[in-house]
């Protein structure tokens, strides 16, 4: 694992109260435009952050695949899921960005929230979500902006832009959407 990967050890700060401030899930799914029925993957998706009001927004019969790296963090949100108020929709998978494990053509979204800053090959990553999503399946990078200081979020420096990202997806032939500022510190840029 390098430096721009999350360190689990601050977990307390995925679950810090403050972050429905300054990075709102209502705002950041409105963008998405989802539906009963969908199916989803949440990339990265640590203790769940997105993908409890994602697997609320799809429900009752969507899904959301829940896809991290690091084992310690699907364990918490394994452990939200078994409260009584949990939605039952959430499936978690050990995987990369690259190598999710999902199966082909299964999904009609892929969120990747603060993940592709973090990635050592985007190309891989492109390749894999577009084996993953169903055709006409949307991407949607949700990452921080390197306009704005921190805290919070990783150093400036491991930050890429949303042109950056814009234009990686138009040299790869991806369609982009729409490029958003979303919260107080993030963008969001959508492609299919």
């Amino acid at each position: 694992m390098h430096d721009r990967v999350f360190d689990p050890s601050q977990v307390h700060k995925l679950e810090a109260p403050e972050r429905l401030r300054w990075l709102p899930p209502g705002e950041v799914l409105g963008w998405l435009a989802l539906r009963p029925g969908m199916t989803v993957a949440d990339i990265g998706a640590g203790t769940g952050y997105f993908a409890i009001p994602l697997a609320r927004a799809i429900a009752p019969t969507g899904r959301v695949w829940a896809v991290d790296l690091q084992p310690e963090l699907l364990e918490i949100l394994q452990g939200k899921l078994a409260q009584p108020d949990a939605p039952g929709n959430i499936l978690t998978l050990e995987g990369t960005a690259s190598s999710t494990g999902l199966a082909d053509s299964g999904c009609d979204v892929a969120l990747l929230a603060n993940v592709w800053h973090e990635l050592d090959d985007p190309a891989a990553a492109l390749a894999e979500l577009a084996r993953i999503l169903k055709p006409g399946g949307r991407i949607a990078v949700l990452d921080w902006r390197p306009d704005v200081e921190r805290p919070p979020g990783p150093p400036l420096e491991h930050r890429l832009s949303a042109p950056e990202v814009q234009r990686f997806f138009e040299e790869h032939g991806q369609r982009v959407d729409a490029v958003q500022n979303v919260g107080q510190y993030s963008y969001l840029v959508l492609a299919s």
